[in-house]
């Protein structure tokens, strides 16, 4: 017998914080780590110090953890949350031999992804996870005239323009670049891979220095992102784990897009522009930067307690915390912060990041994501706010094309949902 839904509640009446836990099934400790992630508003009472919560916004909470099978647990792991590197679930069920996510930990083809990305570099993984052989001493290469063609665009752009816009408009002029783009061919989709991400890296203009335009992908990156000239082997490898980590995520929001694109059959360049427009949101890729200025400022002021208290007050939830796929912590944020604490630079933001968490805990137990790792290597490099949300599309780029091959091997245009009508029925008169 299927369960009945509640008859829907005024949305305009307010529940207590024990009769909205009552109603999502959750402890009241879990109602905040809602509000906390952005999926519940509260309002203080007045004169008072409990919260009230909007009944309606309470109640659509409530289906949608019913129809996620997320709800209930108490631990505050149900309905989607903080990103995470932005990532986040959804209700389309797609058959992957790509990643797993169980148990706070995830796993690629299989193998444990901490583990691959403590024992090989970025470009070992992405051809792991693009092939499901192991090549050590794996390197990109970009073609001249594709580099030539995507600084070239990029040059043209703004000086104010985003990481995600010199990335997108460097993938839209490798692909004019390529005649062959249009080969779906799982052999001619990984030789686009393997061009693609060392041009999209050689298109970055550089940040003081020279560019470097050969070796390691995380030593050519550097040049791109930090103000150091001189990095020292800590520190690249830590730039190198946090690809590698990034790589895939299950589907994401931007690994859905470029699934789509795919299913209709749009060749590599266009399916990661598909990407790269999502990332953009601060849900997902740019969540990253929300946690570099979140950890600046704590820094500046030397307690996180007044920046988490303005954060809260704004009505905005603290970046860097959370993820709606690990109740526990994120193991990738835990494998990050292992490599940053060899680096002797990076222990005033790793102690400011401690304290964020630590200052949190006292109202939400949130664990750090991925992203307060990321922030803690962007700022204690020298880097600008934005450069994790660079870090996180080139990393991803990989798992995008890794994505895209498995739905080239589908029936094409699949990924096509049904729209549920809910406007006025027909036929209505034509308007005046």
């Amino acid at each position: 017998m299927r369960d009945q839904e509640p008859a829907p509640m005024d949305a305009e009446r307010r529940l207590s914080t024990r009769e909205a836990a009552e109603l999502l099934g959750v402890k009241p400790e879990t109602v905040y780590a809602y509000v906390s992630r952005g999926q519940l508003t509260s309002r203080r009472v007045s004169g008072g110090r409990g919260s009230t919560f909007d009944a309606g916004e309470v109640e659509a909470l409530a289906r949608r953890n019913r129809r996620d099978g997320s709800g209930g647990s108490g631990s505050g792991s149900s309905g989607s949350g903080s990103s995470g590197g932005g990532d986040s679930g959804g209700e389309l069920s797609v058959h992957t031999r790509l990643t797993l996510i169980e148990s706070d930990r995830y796993f690629f083809r299989g193998v444990d992804a901490v583990d691959l990305a403590t024992r090989h570099t970025y470009e070992e993984v992405a051809e792991w996870l693009w092939t499901g052989r192991m090549l050590p001493g794996s390197t990109f290469t970009a073609p001249a005239a594709f580099v030539s063609v995507a600084r070239r665009a990029v040059e043209a752009l703004p000086e104010h323009a985003a990481p995600a816009d010199l990335l997108r408009v460097a993938t839209v002029a490798a692909a004019t670049a390529d005649p062959l783009r249009f080969d779906l061919s799982e052999d001619a989709v990984l030789g686009t891979a393997r061009t693609l991400i060392p041009t999209l890296v050689a298109a970055l203009p550089p940040r003081g220095h020279d560019r470097r335009d050969e070796g390691p992908m995380a030593h050519r990156l550097w040049t791109r992102l930090s103000m150091r000239k001189d990095p020292d082997e800590a520190s690249l490898r830590a730039l190198d784990a946090a690809l590698a980590l990034l790589v895939d995520h299950d589907l994401a929001a931007s690994t859905l897009a470029v699934r789509v694109a795919a299913s209709a059959r749009a060749h590599p360049y266009a399916a990661v522009s598909a990407g790269l427009g999502v990332i953009e949101g601060p849900l997902h890729g740019a969540a990253s930067g929300l946690a570099h200025r979140l950890l600046q400022d704590v820094l500046e002021q030397g307690d996180a307690a007044p920046v988490i208290a303005d954060e809260l007050r704004a009505g905005r939830r603290v970046p860097g915390l959370g993820h709606r796929l690990y109740p526990g912590e994120d193991p990738r944020a835990r494998a990050l912060f292992a490599h940053l604490e060899r680096i002797p630079r990076a222990e005033p933001a790793l102690l400011a990041a401690r304290d964020i968490v630590e200052t949190t805990a006292r109202h939400v137990p949130l664990h750090a994501n991925v992203d307060l790792a990321l922030a803690v290597l962007t700022v204690s490099s020298g880097m600008a706010p934005t450069a994790g949300e660079t870090i996180f599309a080139v990393a991803r780029t990989a798992g995008w094309i890794a994505h895209a091959l498995e739905e080239y091997g589908e029936r094409p245009l699949r990924m096509r949902p049904t729209g549920l009508y809910a406007g006025p029925r027909p036929p209505r008169p034509l308007p005046e």
